[in-house]
């Protein structure tokens, strides 16, 4: 009997592997292929394309957003089932209206843009830009009420353009919205009242209008002092914004003396600094800029700016005050406020106007505040038609930087150029 011979068996694997390795690659590049020449990638786009259409058209069907199209000449040519309902459009005796007509589009002071330049399907077809977030009253004068934010979209296609609108009722928000503000307002107007009188009543007993007081009633009652004050300025500023946010923000500007102004903010904040052990001082330049300004809400302004310069500022720092014409603009004024305070950190720096935006700084939760003081002064300053911006430095101290007009006498022919 012959000897067995032994198998090489690494070049029997080796054979076996190569070749059904290049049969499985003759294979896949057989089915890639055939992928390729059943589905080609225009194929492929032409597949999305038509399933993102047809998706579209039933979001549209379904949804409650009031969505319509208009051609260049104005005149309605299709829209979803929610216009129908809100805007009691029926096929039959629409399409092909004229929008004016049929949309009577309106202003929120309720008059008609269809006609003039204001109207969103002109802007629209005449700058071929899309439009968003625009808010228009709808619909014929029996649901005059009905206010919505619409967008408008220019589409081009092979016969001729149109103008799509997505329209998305308001109205109950803004009357939420409405509502809110009032509360807010009522609340904040009714709290004044009553903590005003607390307020007289502590001051005479502290006063010793009732009798004496010893050493601790009078410290009791002057803690007592101080939360009802920064309750009253929480209300006030409460108030305010409220009344900013439903659009009646008011200045009264005239002319202003920087120097008065300062000092009797300097003056009203002296308590508050020597019980703090904080030098303050004002550098204003003479002679002493004149402002074109409300001189309540700047007095409001300096008094946050101060506060605050004060609270972040440890014992035995010093706040400056300082005011001159604003080098980079002759109808300005700049002012400043500079401390030696611990500065404001790099992640809060990016948030600091923000509305009740506190501060990580550990001192934050001793020294108390809402938030608001920095959101009111920039709200104000730029009412003036300034600008507030600030430079800091860590543990080193902060400057708020603003600007604010100069009043400048009117001249004779201007006055009578306005008059005419």
């Amino acid at each position: 009997m012959a000897e067995a011979q032994p198998l090489n068996s690494a070049d029997g694997i080796d054979q076996s592997s190569s070749g059904d390795r290049a049969r499985t690659r003759g294979e896949a590049e057989g089915r890639k292929k055939v992928v390729r020449e059943r589905h080609p990638p225009e194929r492929d786009v032409r597949a999305n394309m038509e399933l993102l259409a047809d998706c579209a058209g039933k979001a549209l069907a379904a949804t409650t957003d009031v969505a319509f199209l208009l051609d260049s000449c104005f005149r309605l040519r299709a829209f979803n089932p929610a216009a129908a309902a809100i805007l009691k459009w029926e096929a039959a005796t629409t399409i092909g209206q004229g929008c004016a007509q049929v949309l009577r589009c309106r202003n929120l002071d309720h008059m008609q843009l269809c006609g003039t330049s204001s109207c969103p399907l002109v802007r629209v077809l005449q700058g071929g830009q899309a439009l968003a977030n625009e808010e228009i009253i709808l619909g014929p004068e029996a649901i005059q009420g009905w206010e919505a934010s619409v967008s408008v979209t220019p589409v081009d296609t092979a016969e001729e353009p149109y103008v799509f609108f997505l329209a998305r009722d308001v109205s109950a928000l803004k009357m939420a919205n409405r509502m809110r503000e009032h509360f807010v307002s009522m609340v904040s107007h009714e709290l004044r009242t009553p903590l005003n009188s607390v307020h007289g009543f502590i001051e005479l007993l502290l006063r010793g209008q009732m009798g004496p007081l010893n050493d601790t009633q009078r410290e009791y009652l002057g803690y007592a002092s101080e939360a009802l004050q920064q309750l009253l300025s929480l209300a006030e500023d409460v108030l305010f914004m409220a009344r900013s946010d439903a659009g009646h923000f008011e200045i009264r500007l005239q002319q202003v003396n920087v120097e008065v102004l300062a000092q009797q903010v300097l003056e009203s904040l002296l308590p508050l600094a020597r019980k703090a052990e904080i030098v303050m001082s004002k550098e204003i330049e003479l002679p002493a800029p004149l402002l074109r300004a409300d001189p309540q809400r700047i007095k409001q302004v300096l008094a946050n700016l101060l506060g605050n310069a004060i609270k972040f500022t440890p014992p035995g720092g010093t706040v400056i005050l300082r005011a001159c014409p604003d080098p980079d603009d002759p109808q300005m004024a700049l002012l400043s406020v500079k401390d030696t305070g611990f500065g404001i950190a790099p992640e809060d720096q990016p948030h600091v106007f923000e509305r009740f935006y506190q501060a990580t700084h550990s001192m934050q939760s001793r020294m108390g505040g809402y938030g608001l003081g920095l959101t009111i002064a920039r709200l104000i300053i730029e009412q003036h038609g300034g600008r507030i911006w600030f430079e800091t430095v860590p543990n080193r101290g902060t400057t708020f930087y603003f600007t604010l007009p100069l009043y400048r006498e009117p001249v004779l022919g201007e006055e009578r150029g306005k008059g005419g």
